[in-house]
């Protein structure tokens, strides 16, 4: 029967009704990402199953149980497809394919159907911005394939004052030094706003657009639960039409290093307004998808840029797109903001967000400096409470839940191509990722559990013998333990569906309550002070006189199952405890 598109739509929506009656019963299906809890891998340093000293799928399958038991509902890899590995997989030379260091497709799919087995969901990592200078799509733009040639984004050079032939523009990599390289065999420039090995794909060209619409298709055939979309706001340029066939330069910012990216502002690429009908268009594949695998297609859009533009990505209105990052938690809050400062933070993304839409809250990733060395292991457990207490999806990066910290990579250990080009053996520290990426601590044995191996890719933290899951784990309080925990709060009715209030009683005490009628409301409290507090909760008249402590970080003195008077909570240094209700409220 060949239905039409007004007909097709009609059978969506009535599908998307019926499977959204099933999922009030299930708690799964369109809703499962709502209130998800994400846990972001990062698959070269998570576990190690061969002895290789780098991560893989197989190291990650076996611990799937771990992250089950935390409480986790979807991890998102960082990108495994086939890569000469100069980025670490965000250079692609094949979509379709696992790099080799990671395993196979065979035990993707194993580790696929483990995961679905035991009720974790799989977000795969989408690198749409550029490829590898390996990959045949750019070695046949190269050779000006007629099916390729446009692939990329390619431009004659231009004479200089020197009477010099150089660059198309003066536009500045993010890794440093010209975006555009030249290539002999085409006799053109070609642009990499990140490195030379990873040229920019041109989405002005309508094949290119179709086989990324391809690609997205290809792993939901699979069948993983969405996408993470990596630096989606760099995907657009100016279209040189527009300037008389040339690409302008962009203005320079004040900055004093020209080699630098930050010497240039980016009004010319980055930002660009083709750039959300893209991401829209992807989410009209996904929510093919509904009805096809029977539950919602999770995406998750990477871009550090203003709030107002970062909001757009949630839709115009009349299409929907992506989950935007939230990344105020990393920019916006310092280890000295008090509350006063983070309730500001929080307040003013829930005032951005458009109506009706999903939160998020992010204490880290990949490419920051881990949250306990950023903010402080002290303030740890305030961070991660905050981000699961809040309303909508959690990310949390490999290790947050026991207060990892960076590890130190030396200059010839360094790996990071960001700190390589520095060519700065004093200063490279201050441009590398490396060491938020160092290997998991599983327990105090060889290479902290994470490999078997001689040497790991990266060192090991030299506080693994002390800071590891396994010791956290025997301890009656962790930053573990804790966790876990709260976490456990994430799945109660009050937090997937209760109001949000978020209050401070003084410049240290932030007090965040979560109240759905006919259950026990929750309360999050924290104390940034280096003095013990005591907090009177009367003024929030819907709590029931009488509360719980449900999670009790390591700085607090009240234990997990003790029993409060709501006037009067003692809230010791530096602590953050969660207490539910003992009856209903509201």
């Amino acid at each position: 029967m060949i239905f039409s598109k007004a007909q097709h739509k009609m059978r969506l929506v009535s599908f998307v009704a019926l499977l959204a009656t099933a999922t009030l019963v299930a708690g799964d299906g369109l809703d499962w990402w709502k209130t998800a809890l994400i846990y972001q891998i990062y698959p070269r340093s998570f576990k190690d199953s061969d002895g290789d000293g780098i991560g893989d799928l197989n190291g990650i399958k076996s611990k799937l149980p771990y992250l089950k038991d935390l409480g986790v509902d979807a991890i998102w890899m960082s990108p495994i497809f086939l890569s000469p590995m100069y980025d670490f997989g965000y250079d692609i030379t094949d979509y379709r394919q696992i790099a080799p260091e990671y395993g196979t497709m065979a035990d993707f799919e194993a580790l696929l159907a483990e995961a679905k087995k035991i009720g974790v969901r799989v977000i795969q990592d989408y690198v749409p911005n550029h490829t590898s200078n390996e990959s045949e799509w750019f070695v046949k733009s190269t050779k000006r394939d007629p099916q390729y040639e446009n692939y990329y984004v390619w431009a004659d050079g231009v004479r200089g004052a020197d009477g010099l032939i150089g660059p198309p523009s003066n536009w500045i990599s993010i890794f440093r030094n010209s975006a555009w390289e030249y290539s002999p065999t085409r006799g053109q420039y070609y642009l990499h706003q990140f490195l030379i090995g990873q040229p920019d794909l041109n989405y002005r060209e309508p094949k290119v657009q179709k086989e990324m619409k391809d690609v997205v298709r290809f792993w939901l055939d699979k069948g993983v639960s969405g996408f993470r979309v990596d630096a989606i706001n760099v995907m657009y340029e100016v279209d040189p039409k527009n300037f008389g066939g040339k690409y302008p330069d962009e203005p320079l910012s004040g900055g004093t290093d020209p080699q630098d990216y930050e010497y240039l502002k980016h009004p010319y690429t980055k930002d660009l307004d083709e750039t959300y009908n893209v991401v829209y268009d992807w989410r009209d594949i996904l929510d093919e998808y509904i009805e096809k695998q029977g539950e919602y297609k999770f995406m998750v859009t990477e871009a550090y840029t203003d709030l107002d533009l970062m909001m757009k990505y949630y839709g115009n209105g009349q299409r929907n797109g992506s989950i935007p990052f939230n990344f105020v938690f990393l920019g916006d809050i310092k280890n000295q903001s008090n509350a006063r400062e983070i309730k500001l933070v929080i307040d003013k993304w829930m005032t951005f967000m458009p109506s009706g839409k999903v939160a998020n809250w992010v204490n880290g990733n990949h490419d920051q400096s881990r949250l306990a060395s950023r903010l402080g292991t002290d303030r740890v457990d305030i961070m991660n409470m905050l981000a699961l207490l809040l309303p909508g999806v959690t990310c949390t990066y490999q290790g947050e839940e026991i207060a990892m910290t960076d590890g130190y990579v030396s200059w010839q250990d360094t790996k990071d191509p960001q700190a390589c080009n520095t060519n700065d053996p004093i200063n490279y520290w201050k441009k590398s990722r490396d060491p938020n990426r160092t290997p998991f601590h599983w327990d105090d044995s060889k290479n902290a559990g994470f490999s078997t191996g001689n040497s790991t890719w990266l060192p090991v933290a030299d506080n693994y013998k002390t800071l590891n899951v396994a010791a956290q784990m025997n301890s009656k309080k962790s930053h573990y333990q804790f966790y876990k925990d709260v976490a456990a709060l994430k799945k109660t009715k009050a937090v997937r569906e209760g109001d949000l209030d978020t209050r401070t009683f003084s410049q240290s005490i932030l007090v965040l309550t979560r109240l759905a009628p006919g259950t026990p409301g929750v309360v999050g409290i924290v104390n940034l002070s280096d003095k013990d507090e005591t907090v009177d909760l009367s003024s929030l008249k819907l709590l029931p006189p009488q509360l719980r402590v449900a999670a009790s970080g390591v700085d607090c003195k009240l234990e997990t199952g003790t029993t409060v008077n709501k006037n009067s909570i003692q809230v010791s240094a530096h602590c953050a405890i969660a207490l539910q209700s003992v009856s209903n409220c509201c």
